[in-house]
């Protein structure tokens, strides 16, 4: 039951991990859907995020902003509404060494060029301030961590992890990735390089990924309570399918699927790759990630997905030598598809006057033209395929999807050259995706998250978040200790 009247100041719930990639955002997820069960008024929160995965929600003053995929799905897991202050700061690689910052939905180019250790406290007050809104407005906050707290070399200036913690006395718990071996000295290493005060915010242990006989593991969770003073709290079965997109999009395991082969160029700077995960679950669909021409051999489908770099993804294209191996399949006849940056990539030139990604010639399968303007274009959109579409994308034709758009380009058609089709139209019937023959070009992001499109392309008539939710809250239900979950929820003794 909700928290009565007297005590209406959210309970915040955090979810730290040893490492990266420990599954934090997957079990805040689940999280937030158990909580929003129980009747709870729940809110999802991650003081910064590091991804170019994002997703356009409501900001400020009325203006469209944007968040990591992450706490974008961790609020539709919690049944709350998605905005900017779920994740106040937003970190957009854009280089190895050099990040785009965006502050509450809006990207801030003063500290997108600060050093990382002025920056950062120049950006905790945003996160704390957000932070304490959702906590004044909610039952449950569920927070994510970032990579360790105990980087001690980072420590001081780290904000996302045991200072977001002591600011909120959150309750938190400390995963593990147990199939790369090491849990127990990972948890029991972040435990003693923490100050005492931190060390008594945790609350119990979670060992994530485990396969095989869990009584095996005995006696080491008794051992670490008797070490550090806190349970295991949890033992998670491996669990590879659950449905949930990966925070960082690209999925480095076998090949998913068979039948029909979907290529996806994995440039290094691509971006918005959640947005394929419907892909894994349709039968009679294999997914690849190409790196390489080989990979690309025997493809039916070829996507180029999006990108925070465009132009230096292009040029990585053309060094691994990928811009024959999809010409020559646009040749052939078969389906290729870009979105957004890969949309940009298909035209004949990047034009970038303010320096914003690059000038650079395209490949030639579009007859497009990109300029890239200072403002970053924002918008969820309701998008319309034209009634009549050639093969081999014909079955689109018609369709009312829903999807977003977020990109500095903006594309028109080449003036010396035959027009292609324009197939997608917005609202404001503003042109959104072109066609010629074989080659699609859309700049909307999400089209795969859609149960008609997916029925249209596949006839796959499944899908959809809620019951990846359901199933995450399901799963944490069984394997947390029985009441662990609502002790969370009271103060510690």
């Amino acid at each position: 039951m909700p928290l009565n009247d007297k005590n209406r100041r959210a309970r915040a719930v955090m979810v730290l991990g040893t490492t990266s990639g420990a599954g934090k955002s997957f079990l805040a997820t689940a999280l937030c859907r158990w909580y929003a069960r129980q009747g709870f008024k729940v809110a999802p929160y991650k003081a910064q995020n590091m991804s170019n995965n994002a997703r356009v929600v409501p900001g400020l003053n009325g203006h469209m902003g944007e968040i990591g995929s992450a706490q974008y799905f961790q609020a539709l897991a919690a049944r709350c509404r998605p905005e900017v202050r779920m994740n106040p700061v937003l970190l957009k690689p854009e280089a190895d060494t050099a990040s785009q910052v965006i502050v509450l939905g809006e990207v801030d180019e003063a500290l997108s060029r600060a050093p990382w250790r002025e920056r950062s406290e120049l950006l905790w007050p945003h996160a704390r301030a957000a932070l304490h809104e959702l906590i004044d407005e909610n039952e449950v906050v569920v927070i994510e961590g970032a990579g360790s707290p105990a980087e001690i070399n980072l420590h001081a200036s780290d904000y996302v992890n045991m200072r977001t913690a002591r600011e909120v006395q959150a309750a938190c718990l400390l995963a593990t990735d147990i199939d790369r071996g090491g849990a127990f000295a990972h948890l029991y290493g972040t435990h003693q390089l923490l100050p005492p005060e931190e060390r008594a915010l945790f609350r119990g242990y979670v060992l994530n990924r485990f396969r095989g006989d869990a009584r095996l593991l005995a006696p080491g969770p008794e051992m670490l309570q008797q070490l550090t003073g806190v349970p295991t709290m949890a033992v998670l079965p491996m669990w590879r399918h659950h449905g949930l997109p990966e925070e960082d999009g690209v999925f480095d395991e076998q090949v998913t699927g068979q039948g029909l082969r979907i290529a996806i160029v994995a440039y290094p700077r691509l971006s918005n790759l959640d947005e394929f995960q419907p892909l894994r679950q349709v039968p009679g669909v294999q997914l690849v990630w190409a790196r390489d021409a080989r990979t690309l051999q025997g493809a039916d489908w070829i996507i180029l997905p999006g990108s925070k770099a465009v132009a230096a993804d292009l040029a990585w294209l053309r060094e691994q030598r990928l811009d024959a191996a999809i010409a020559a399949h646009a040749a052939a006849g078969k389906p290729l598809m870009g979105i957004c940056g890969g949309l940009q990539m298909l035209g004949e030139t990047l034009v970038d006057p303010h320096g914003i990604d690059g000038n650079a010639p395209g490949l030639g399968l579009l007859p497009l033209v990109t300029r890239f303007e200072r403002e970053k274009l924002l918008r969820p959109a309701a998008l319309s395929f034209a009634k009549t579409m050639a093969s081999p994308w014909s079955a689109l034709q018609g369709l009312d999807l829903e999807g977003y758009e977020i990109h500095h380009g903006r594309t028109v058609q080449h003036p010396s050259l035959g027009a292609a089709e324009e197939i997608l139209h917005e609202r404001d019937a503003s042109v959104v995706g072109w066609q010629q023959a074989n080659v699609l070009g859309l700049y909307a992001h999400g089209l795969f998250e859609q149960p008609a499109l997916l029925k249209a392309l596949f006839g796959f008539d499944g899908g959809g978040l809620e019951p990846v939710f359901e199933g995450l809250a399901d799963y944490v239900d069984r394997h947390f200790a029985p009441g662990a979950l609502m002790q969370l929820l009271e103060p510690s003794a």
